[in-house]
């Protein structure tokens, strides 16, 4: 990486790698600071009353996943980092599918769901599974990973338009990325509109989180428009969020 260094995301580098590494309490802490960093803090009462959680195993006859369990206590009412563009279930709605999955998120348009097989839901972190529409494959080795990734990108999509963007990636532009960027320690998860692709990577700079989608679209997530703009004038190209005094210069 060379002189954009990561910024604000430094702090964070370590929760990342531990979580990597199979420690998923590491990636809730994560999620605080990531939050607080967007000046969105996670605070009391942002998770789903325990009540509710109750009712919602009752309903499926067994004992949430610990992490998923977690998740929803820690953040599970924080739709800002659940359901602005994709949508985790809520405790008292989660259902097993025909093929004995728990389904406990679903694409906007209903196009890919993410699930824990059966077979899996006793453990405390299990593999994640996603179908679009093809049968369910493996998506993520552990759900804490699954549930981190799925905040970083519907805090994103949650943005207002001064504090994202968005653009195609060529291979020029996407060299651009890998060189420019610190790379986060997250395993590569397969991009759903495109399964057959490279996957998502996600990436650092200062005030920035940018997220490779297949090596074919870029969004940049920033704490100030001032750090967009930054990533935008490294990445000179057709950026569909640039606001329109910026346009006029």
């Amino acid at each position: 990486m060379d002189d954009l260094g990561i910024g604000m995301v430094i702090d964070m580098l370590e929760g990342l790698d531990e979580l990597a590494a199979g420690d998923r309490h590491r990636g809730w802490d994560f999620v605080r600071t990531l939050a607080a960093a967007f000046d969105r803090p996670v605070v009391e009462g942002d998770g789903v009353d325990p009540a509710l959680m109750q009712v919602g195993e009752n309903r499926i006859g067994f004992a949430l996943p610990a992490a998923l369990r977690e998740a929803y206590l820690l953040f599970g009412r924080r739709r800002d980092l659940t359901a602005a563009q994709d949508s985790l279930v809520s405790p008292q709605s989660l259902d097993v599918d025909p093929d004995g999955v728990l389904v406990f998120r679903v694409e906007a348009q209903s196009c890919a769901s993410w699930g824990v097989p059966g077979r899996a839901i006793g453990q405390d972190d299990p593999a994640v599974v996603v179908n679009v529409g093809d049968g369910w494959v493996p998506f993520a080795d552990r759900l804490s990973v699954a549930l981190v990734e799925m905040v970083m990108s519907e805090a994103m999509f949650s943005a207002d338009e001064h504090h994202v963007d968005n653009r195609e990636l060529d291979d020029t532009a996407a060299a651009v990325v890998e060189a420019a960027f610190e790379r986060l320690p997250l395993p590569v998860l397969p991009f759903w509109a495109g399964m057959d692709g490279p996957g998502i990577r996600w990436f650092a700079g200062p005030d920035v989180l940018l997220r490779s989608d297949g090596g074919t679209w870029l969004w940049v997530h920033g704490r100030t428009p001032e750090a967009v703009q930054a990533v935008r004038e490294r990445l000179p190209g057709e950026w569909l969020m640039v606001p329109e005094d910026e346009c006029e210069d």
